[in-house]
């Protein structure tokens, strides 16, 4: 048996071509990577995310000298909404990264750990969350998480029957 797997992603020259909504999302997130704390790296991520509600939520990176304690700007907006706002679904989030304080040429894309979060939070709330990666000559939009990390891990495993 063979199994192909595809992935989609939608690509645009700028942020300009995106729906408003969506670009006031991009801008909040580079907005939000400006205010990370990243002074080992010096690479500043941040997320802004879109809840069903109409209410953004922002998170950035937040580094620690020891090394790996820090957390990543998805799972801090993540994190933060589904501590304030537990039943309220997140449609959107945008994700943008600044390299020597100027926005990335190429979209950062979301590392393992985080993709399993957002795959985690998709599960949990029964439906898709649109991803936008923000770069300087490049935005990708993906329709889920599940694009980004086809295989992933749930808790499945764990019942009976």
């Amino acid at each position: 048996m063979t199994r192909e797997i595809k992935t989609i992603i939608h690509e645009f020259g700028s942020v300009s071509e995106l729906k408003p909504e969506e670009r006031a999302l991009a801008h909040r997130a580079e907005k939000a990577a400006e205010k990370a704390y990243a002074p080992y790296s010096r690479f500043k991520v941040g997320a802004s995310v879109l809840l069903k509600n109409g209410e953004i939520v922002d998170g950035n990176n937040q580094e620690n000298a020891a090394y790996p304690s820090g957390i990543c700007a998805e799972r801090v907006a993540i994190s933060y909404a589904a501590a304030n706002f537990p039943d309220l679904p997140i449609q959107t989030i945008a994700i943008a990264a600044l390299n020597k304080e100027e926005l990335t040429r190429e979209p950062v894309s979301p590392c393992g750990f985080c993709r399993q979060v957002m795959i985690e939070t998709e599960l949990k709330q029964d439906s898709p969350m649109r991803i936008i990666l923000v770069g300087k000559g490049k935005v990708q939009v993906i329709e889920s998480a599940r694009q980004l990390l086809p295989l992933y891990f749930d808790g499945s495993i764990f019942s009976t029957g």
